[in-house]
């Protein structure tokens, strides 16, 4: 029996797809060992997002060849799509598998010993168009279900859409079933993912709105989370939903990228401060207490101080639980890496500190909120500390004295302390 390993690099897709990949792989009669230990075949789902993420995809595959030179070395995901012969290019690789590819994975490696030479299967972004339908089961306790991939948008900063081509969906018949699927395997949760996820259902007359109504449905599920969504595709008739369902957690991760009009104009964002703040404020009206993440970027070319200091006061000014701050990093091929202007690397980083520092006060001033209350918590892992850790419905971290049977379990707590890292301890009810 062959041994295979698996690394994953990136967002809550890249690991559900992993899931699936080595689900595919089990079946064909492989086993699976940890990443770190020595295997005949080596797959690495890669991320590109900034140039730092780069540079983690080559350490992970110099790193699978170290542990065994004689293995298969495969490499998938938006690096291998954007940067194959820079990839193939590494000796050791084998396979480079782009965006179309996956659900080949088992046919190309039958061949991979006949092979001669390092071989790239990718093709161009603009003719990638077969959904990869992809869920991970038992690698923790809440499922990363994708409904949805790829992009039609063209944000200036980004590279997705050439990485992960045109976007498109799942049929929600076929993503039923994979929920109930989850729900068979004892999993509580599922996270809704994809590249632009209320993108979903473009050509056809499905829409994600229908979308969380079927999944709410699901039997046995009893948490639904969605990741990431365009506040310009999270409608109100989808919030007004969201406050009424018992299964749909008040959880809301939204990118603003900038707090600054001038700089989402010029990051081609399709909203302003205005529609977003108004968005905020709905969610806050219907459910009050709602756990709202935002993603923001810092050093944009055109970020002048002066359009930081805007976005900074109305970041402020936002009712919101944290911020996501990500350090702008230019990327090959796209319109931002091609404008005159730049903000210095330090000043990037001071900038990406202070709103860390923000971040960190709202955290903290919002879990003051819940300070306590009784909420439910899913039980998910064992932290550093020896201590359980999960999440509230309304995504504040909660540690918990150890009970080992608790595992993939929602428990009633007491919120009683606040802790440094944006965690609250809880005591059993």
């Amino acid at each position: 029996m062959k041994k295979i390993a698996f690394h994953t690099l990136g967002c809550k897709l890249n690991f559900s797809e992993t899931a699936t990949l080595s689900r595919l792989f089990l079946a064909e009669g492989y086993e699976k060992v940890p990443f770190n230990q020595k295997a005949d075949v080596y797959i690495i789902n890669t991320c590109s997002v900034t140039a730092t993420a780069d540079k983690k995809c080559k350490q992970a595959i110099r790193k699978a060849i170290r542990i065994n030179p004689e293995a298969t070395v495969i490499v998938t995901g938006c690096f291998a799509q954007l940067k194959p012969k820079e990839i193939v290019d590494i000796p050791g690789v084998s396979l480079v598998v782009g965006a179309q590819e996956k659900l080949n994975f088992p046919l190309y490696l039958k061949h991979i010993d006949s092979q001669k030479a390092p071989t790239v299967h990718s093709c161009e972004s603009e003719n990638v168009s077969n959904f990869f339908p992809a869920y991970s089961i038992h690698e923790r306790a809440r499922s990363f279900l994708k409904v949805q991939d790829g992009c039609d948008y063209v944000c200036t900063y980004c590279t997705i859409p050439k990485a992960r081509g045109k976007s498109r969906s799942g049929k929600i018949a076929d993503l039923v079933k994979e929920a109930e699927e989850i729900a068979n395997s004892g999993l509580k949760e599922i996270v809704l993912t994809g590249v632009n996820i209320g993108d979903f259902g473009r050509g056809s007359s499905e829409d994600f709105f229908s979308l969380i109504k079927e999944l709410d449905q699901v039997e046995g599920i009893e948490r639904i989370r969605i990741s990431s969504i365009e506040p310009n595709l999270l409608t109100d008739k989808m919030i007004d939903y969201i406050a009424t369902s018992k299964k749909i957690m008040p959880h809301f991760h939204i990118p603003l990228q900038s707090g600054s009009d001038k700089v989402l104009q010029d990051m081609k964002r399709r909203y302003d401060t205005d529609l977003f703040r108004k968005k905020i404020a709905y969610i806050n009206k219907k459910i009050p207490q709602a756990g709202i993440g935002v993603d923001v970027i810092v050093g944009f070319p055109t970020e002048s101080q002066a359009f930081f200091d805007e976005a900074v006061t109305f970041i402020n000014s936002l009712d919101i639980m944290n911020l996501h701050v990500f350090t702008y990093s230019e990327r090959d091929d796209t319109l931002a890496a091609a404008m005159k202007e730049t903000v210095p690397v330090n000043v990037r980083h001071q900038r990406s500190k202070y709103l860390h520092i923000l971040s960190a006060k709202k955290q903290r001033f919002f879990n003051e909120q819940f300070l306590f209350t009784e909420q439910k918590v899913l039980i998910e892992s064992k932290d550093k500390n020896g201590k359980l850790s999960g999440f509230t419905e309304n995504y504040i971290k909660v540690s918990l004295p150890y009970r080992e049977a608790l595992f993939n379990t929602i428990v009633k707590v007491k919120l009683t302390a606040l802790l440094e890292d944006g965690a609250m301890e809880a005591e059993y009810l």
